[in-house]
């Protein structure tokens, strides 16, 4: 795999993560420009690119980089040398995580929304997953939270843009307040978790799934990903629920790049949409539905 990292410059957690990688990486800057402000650092396992501006509404990145790609774009100050030698496999976004409790947290997640569009990308639309990255770094995260006491280590469920990229996208986020952002303990075990996923990427899809329930920090699918064979895809937490239709369901199917095998149901954490939710994941012929 040779993914592409993306980190907002109007993001301190992001911005320490860039500068750990850059370092430890002896990465060299390919591209930049100052009009765009967009610069772009390459290293032999992946490329890092920071922008200005939300990475929620980053939804411009595949235009962009296939517009310098194919010559349409000109310019006398930089070579697009650097841009056209990617060829992502998946968009890794590097971010702070924002909660009200301020809980000390490691966290990653999938994007898409199931209603509207809120915190960017496109309403109804979930971007592509990755199964096999998500729990290869959620793996090597978990080996590393010796390092890390103090911080929870969990998934979040598939929220927020971007949602149209061609490739598929994980959010991988420190949190939860300014402090953490800036706690370069933290910042180092989860740079040093993802470069460990990125240089020793297993695939783990013999057994892909989506899941349904459970709250935004679904503690069962968590420990199903470090303590089983099982990867996932999107994930529709509880409150998510009544907008989830057939549509809906089987975009969560087809935008992972692994073949989705199960439907997990959070039996308990259904609330009051359970019936529904089982009737509807028992309609889609070829896959288990699965309580958990």
């Amino acid at each position: 795999m040779y993914p592409l990292l993306v980190a907002s410059r109007d993001d301190i957690c992001a911005m320490n993560m860039v500068s750990y990688l850059i370092t430890q990486c002896n990465m060299r800057e390919v591209y930049a420009d100052a009009a765009e402000n967009c610069t772009i650092y390459s290293c032999p396992y992946f490329t890092l690119m920071l922008i200005d501006g939300s990475a929620l509404e980053a939804e411009w990145i595949d235009q962009w980089l296939n517009e310098r790609r194919k010559g349409s774009y000109k310019s006398n100050d930089h070579s697009t040398d650097g841009i056209e030698r990617i060829d992502a496999s998946c968009y890794i976004f590097l971010s702070k995580h924002r909660s009200e409790s301020s809980r000390p947290t490691l966290t990653c997640h999938s994007t898409g929304n199931f209603s509207d569009a809120v915190m960017g990308g496109n309403a109804r639309e979930l971007a592509y997953t990755y199964p096999s990255l998500q729990k290869c770094y959620m793996l090597n995260l978990y080996a590393n939270r010796g390092k890390v006491p103090n911080y929870d280590i969990v998934i979040e469920a598939t929220h927020h843009g971007p949602t149209s990229l061609a490739r598929p996208v994980l959010f991988i986020e420190i949190g939860s307040s300014e402090r953490e952002w800036n706690d370069m303990n933290a910042i180092s075990v989860v740079c040093e978790s993802l470069l460990s996923t990125i240089l020793d990427f297993k695939e783990y899809s013999r057994k892909v799934g989506i899941a349904l329930g459970g709250t935004h920090y679904p503690e069962k699918f968590t420990n199903l990903l470090i303590d089983s064979d099982v990867a996932l895809a999107s994930v529709a937490s509880k409150h998510n629920l009544k907008h989830l239709d057939e549509y809906m369901l089987r975009q969560m199917i087809a935008k992972s790049i692994e073949p989705v095998k199960y439907i997990l149901l959070d039996w308990k954490g259904l609330g009051s949409e359970k019936d529904r939710m089982v009737e509807l994941a028992n309609s889609v012929e070829g896959i288990e539905v699965v309580k958990v």
